[in-house]
Parts: C-alpha cells; sequence; structure tokens
C-alpha cells in the first residue's frame, strides 16, 4: 500500500506508511513534474522530521535541484518564501494529527497550493518510483543550505497586514501545540505591541498537539478565563489554522472568524466583490449573518485547496474552513494561523470593544450534529430509501436547520451533519438518518 494526496499534502503513519524511501520518492516525483530549480524546505517539531526532511533534501538535490533548508517554521513562512522568491515548498508536517504520524505538503512557485492535474501526475510518478530502489539515495548528493532569515520576510508582511498599527498592549494568550510556532509566535506579537503568554510551546518531539492546540480548545478557553486575557489563540502544529478565544471563553471558529472579518472589511469597503468563499460545512448562522449584511457566500466542497481555488479565481479575496483554514488573498497564498489571529486582534483593539461582545454578536451559531457511517465501499451510491429520508428530515426542519450527508473522500464512511435551532432536534434527526443508512448500506 502507498500514500496518495489528500486534502492537504500526503500524510500517514510513521515509519509504516510514510518513510525516507516514500519521501524521497514523492521528491523526485515533484522535482520531475514540477521541474522547479529552485526549493524551500521546512518541517514541523515531529521526532520524525528530521530524519525525513533530509531524505528529501538529498532527493531534491541528487535531482540537480537547489535546496534552501528553513528549518523548523510554520508551514506558511515556506509559502510565503515560495511566492517571494519564486521557489517550489515542500513542509514535513502531518498538521494536527498526532507525532506519530507525518506527512508531505508541496507547493508550487509562487506559494500556490497543486493543481489535480498536478497532483495526479506526481502520484503516477511516485507510484513507479516506490517499486524502485529509490535513485535520489544512490547517487552523489548536491549541496543543502540553510536559508539565512526565513522569518524577517514573513513577519514584515503581517506588519504590512496590519497597516503597521500597533496591538496597544492587548493581552494575549497563545496556544502553540508544542508545534512550530513555539519558537516565534512570542516574538511576533510582541513585536506588534501586544501583552503575550505562550503556553504549550516546549516540543520535544511528541507531545505536538498534545491535548493541546487549535483541536482542544478547552485547553486555550481554560487559559484565557485563569489569566483574564482580552483574547486566546490557538493554532496547529504546523500553524496554518487557528481557533480563537473570546475573554468570556466563546470560542471563535472558522465560521465566527469569517463573519467578523468579513462585516469588517465590507464596512470599510475591502471586501470584494462582497463576497466570502466558504465550504458545504459552514454554519447555517453564518450563512444567515452574511444574507443579512448583503454579503454573498459562494460554498465549495471541503478542503482549503477548494477555498483557494475560488479566491484565486477572483471571487473574493476572503475565505475559509470551519476548522479555522482562513486565507486572506491579498496578504498571503495558503491559511496562516499567526496572520489570521494578528488580524483578529487588530480587529478587536480598532473596535475599542470587549472581545467577548464581538464575538456573541457577530452570529447565531447553529447546534451541529456530526455522524459518521461505515459502510462497505467508498464509492456505493446512496440508495433511494436514503434519499427519500434526507428529503423528509429538510422538510421537517425547514429554514430552521439544514442537512449534509455525503461520502467520504477518504474513508468507507457516509458523513452526516445537520444543524437545527435546538440541539436536541439536531441530534435526534441526525441519528435517523444514521440509522436509515446503516440498515440500508450495511
Amino acid at each position: 500500500m502507498t500514500l496518495s494526496f489528500g486534502t492537504d499534502g500526503v500524510r500517514g503513519p510513521t515509519p509504516q506508511l510514510l518513510d525516507e524511501h516514500f519521501v524521497a520518492c514523492l521528491a523526485t516525483a515533484a522535482s520531475d513534474v514540477l521541474s522547479v530549480e529552485r526549493w524551500i524546505l521546512g518541517r514541523d517539531t515531529r521526532e520524525s522530521g528530521p530524519a525525513l526532511s533530509q531524505a528529501i533534501a538529498q532527493a531534491l538535490a541528487a535531482s540537480g535541484r537547489s535546496v534552501v533548508d528553513a528549518g523548523v517554521v510554520p508551514t506558511p513562512v515556506v509559502a510565503h518564501l515560495s511566492n517571494r522568491e519564486d521557489s517550489a515548498g515542500v513542509v514535513v508536517s502531518a498538521s494536527h494529527n498526532l507525532w506519530s504520524d507525518n506527512g508531505v505538503k508541496i507547493f508550487a512557485p509562487g506559494g500556490r497550493k497543486l493543481r489535480d492535474q498536478e497532483q495526479l501526475d506526481i502520484e503516477n510518478r511516485l507510484t513507479t518510483l516506490v517499486k524502485e530502489a529509490s535513485p535520489s539515495l544512490n547517487k552523489p548528493h548536491g549541496v543543502v543550505n540553510g536559508h539565512p532569515n526565513p522569518l524577517q520576510l514573513w513577519y514584515a508582511s503581517i506588519e504590512t497586514a496590519l497597516e503597521n498599527r500597533k496591538l496597544k498592549d492587548l493581552h494575549i494568550v497563545i496556544d502553540c501545540a508544542n508545534g512550530s510556532a513555539s519558537h516565534i509566535a512570542e516574538t511576533l506579537f510582541t513585536r506588534l505591541g501586544a501583552r503575550v503568554e505562550v503556553i504549550h510551546a516546549s516540543p520535544d518531539g511528541r507531545n505536538i498537539n498534545q491535548h493541546c492546540g487549535s483541536t482542544h480548545p478547552s485547553t486555550i478557553t481554560n487559559a484565557v478565563l485563569a489569566k483574564q486575557a482580552d483574547l486566546g489563540l490557538a493554532v496547529d502544529g504546523d500553524a496554518d489554522r487557528l481557533i480563537a478565544v473570546a475573554s468570556d471563553g466563546t470560542i471563535i471558529n472558522g465560521d465566527r472568524q469569517l463573519c467578523l472579518f468579513a462585516k469588517d472589511l465590507a464596512q470599510r469597503n475591502q471586501l470584494v466583490n462582497r463576497s466570502v468563499v466558504a465550504t458545504i460545512m459552514s454554519n447555517l448562522g453564518l450563512r444567515q449573518a452574511l444574507e443579512q449584511e448583503e454579503i454573498s457566500l459562494i460554498e465549495v466542497p471541503v478542503g482549503d485547496r477548494n477555498v483557494l481555488a475560488e479566491l484565486d479565481a477572483g471571487a473574493a479575496i476572503l475565505g475559509g474552513e470551519q476548522s479555522g483554514h482562513l486565507v486572506f488573498r491579498r496578504h498571503a497564498t495558503t491559511g496562516d494561523g499567526l496572520l489570521s489571529g494578528a488580524l483578529l486582534a487588530d480587529l478587536v483593539c480598532r473596535s475599542r470593544r470587549n472581545s467577548s461582545d464581538l464575538a456573541n454578536e457577530a452570529m447565531h451559531q447553529f447546534p451541529q450534529v456530526l455522524i459518521n457511517v461505515p459502510v462497505t465501499s467508498k464509492s456505493a451510491p446512496l440508495p433511494e430509501r436514503c434519499n427519500e429520508e434526507i428529503v423528509k428530515t429538510e422538510n421537517r426542519l425547514g429554514h430552521t436547520g439544514r442537512v449534509l450527508v455525503r461520502a467520504s473522500g477518504t474513508e468507507p464512511v457516509i458523513r452526516i451533519m445537520v444543524e437545527a435551532i435546538e440541539a436536541a432536534a439536531a441530534q435526534r434527526e441526525a441519528d435517523h438518518l444514521a440509522n436509515v443508512i446503516k440498515r440500508t448500506m450495511q
């Protein structure tokens, strides 16, 4: 078995599936397909990162490419350097997964994510290479240079995004997830004028995302309340997503962030086409709040690549996912959790209001229930009986709820999402649909 591209790169258990041979072959395949002379390499804090990064660097160098190693840096830093320095980029990271997994994210020159055809071509070349002894490990290796200052341009870009405004001693707690933001978050936000406290910023190779970071919002919530901070920011292992917390403990997830930013940009006449891009998983509350402000929501399938594709087509300058992947297309080519956090802190400062008031007034968060139902085949279509029950559920909820049933793109499961005004109603309807699907498809 080999790995293939998911919604955001290649990811899997290390070394069971993702090992030095595999990543060397992947790097060689990417080099062959993209034909880019210069590559920038970065990684997060996982124990397996150094060895996998070295294998990638050797493979690229053996292919005759120039390799610049940026070391441990957030994924968006590599994307930014790729854009500014007209280079391809590769990041060794499994994002929000635990330390036992690792992965590879690839950026084409310009800091953009790979197009579908590029991914397919790389996968086809990879399939051939993994069956052979990795050519990159049997040839003389070229020189791998360190990047002289990988953070300087990125720091400056965030200061520019804030139009050089300062955060006026705003008290912020940042959960670094023991990942790639651990050694830079405090420096960045101190430069921006905030009073900063960081937690989970002591990576040991195995504690990345462990009961901390954006996937464990209760951790940052407790810290904000205990320290009486103005705002809390939690990123994931490679710092490309953000979940924030207001001063009263209200969770500011990706949907609520999108709502706050969209309204703010619209009020300042900076929201191009008065449109925002979000995925089909975005909360009904976001849709209603934007509609009230006469802001259009452009809906795309799950995955930040789909959001980026719509933004790059010029439909909007702001988009994101409920999980906290937000893209500010004027400032970045991919999701950047620390950029999002800085812009959110700036919004709070400019409003001269409490972050809790802003968060709670932004939108009504409809209760949302998610259920995964295992099925025998990823490609099996929903039986007519299931489709009939979905329609009945939609009719019962009317305009006060929403139903989404879809097959997973990565697992043999059917994903059910139901929103309703009351949590009990959402749970009841989701359980009903799950039972129907189990009876008809298992």
